[in-house]
């Protein structure tokens, strides 16, 4: 954020022509940026920068937040979701459950989400490169691989898959324990652009790669396919496929659709984030510029 001119003119004292005189003389200030003058002691209303509190005054403001906020920066769900578990009645403060929208809990009080103390944690965000033969769940009865032991050492908070790759699916997949966040990367409305490299089992015909381009239903559904090529320098079973949906599989139904089997599928970028010096496996934390870039989103 550019810095703003605190610079004001000089101050300078204007006295009477009348060197008898014993009035006082007035000290005036020039406005740094409309060059006009006012009388000390009197509001200057072009000063943007005047508060009435001083800063100790604001050192000693209580630190309340909202509830919801409380529990979304707890990485349990975003504030939205957490106004729905207020109201049916999860969560408790200092023993008392709480169930009014808007209210405020201090830094001292005892939260609790369905009986189990929280605090609000440090917000983190790992970005992991996906193998395969690794299911995008938290655990698994069956006793699978799952996603989560592949990050269980990224960071001592607990951290959350945003959305989900298929077993044999490979490629990008973000973690955190920032409940708005998550929520803002999956839901349709915010459009979030995800980057496929599929290998399919044969040729993908130039019509089928139009008729894909296009609007088309699958399973009763409109599907919208923001972009579709053969990827330059490879054979044409070899395609880029760019969607902002988040339905189960869809990148396979597509090819299915259309008589082709995805034999290999890889999540290259997500919300614009790539696999640059990510290899396969390994994970990383996000930048703080990579973190901005998306809350921007």
């Amino acid at each position: 954020m550019a810095k703003q001119n605190s610079s004001r003119g000089r101050q300078a004292k204007t006295s009477s022509p009348n060197s008898d005189s014993k009035k006082k003389s007035t000290t005036v200030r020039k406005s740094f940026n409309k060059g006009k003058t006012f009388t000390k002691g009197k509001a200057n209303p072009y000063r943007k920068d005047i508060r009435k509190d001083t800063p100790k005054q604001r050192l000693e403001e209580p630190t309340e937040i909202r509830l919801n906020k409380y529990i979304s920066n707890s990485g349990i769900c975003s504030r939205r979701e957490a106004d729905t578990y207020i109201k049916a009645g999860s969560a408790t403060v200092n023993g008392k459950v709480i169930t009014e929208m808007g209210y405020k809990v201090k830094p001292t009080d005892d939260v609790r989400f369905d009986d189990v103390s929280i605090n609000p944690e440090p917000k983190r965000y790992v970005l992991l490169n996906k193998p395969k033969n690794y299911i995008t769940t938290m655990d698994d009865e069956r006793g699978r691989h799952t996603v989560m032991e592949l990050v269980g050492k990224a960071t001592k908070e607990r951290i959350y898959p945003v959305g989900r790759l298929d077993r044999n699916t490979t490629g990008l997949l973000l973690f955190t324990n920032d409940g708005e966040m998550a929520k803002k990367l999956t839901h349709p409305k915010h459009n979030i652009k995800k980057l496929y490299h599929a290998s399919l089992d044969k040729k993908l015909a130039l019509t089928d790669l139009q008729k894909i381009s296009e609007n088309f239903v699958l399973e009763g559904k409109m599907v919208f396919v923001d972009a579709i090529s053969y990827i330059e320098n490879e054979s044409k079973t070899e395609i880029g496929i760019e969607i902002h949906s988040g339905r189960n599989r869809i990148v396979r139904k597509i090819f299915e659709h259309f008589g082709y089997k995805v034999t290999k599928l890889d999540r290259v970028i997500f919300a614009g984030m790539t696999k640059k010096n990510l290899p396969r496996g390994h994970w990383k934390h996000l930048t703080q510029q990579e973190v901005n870039n998306l809350k921007m989103i």
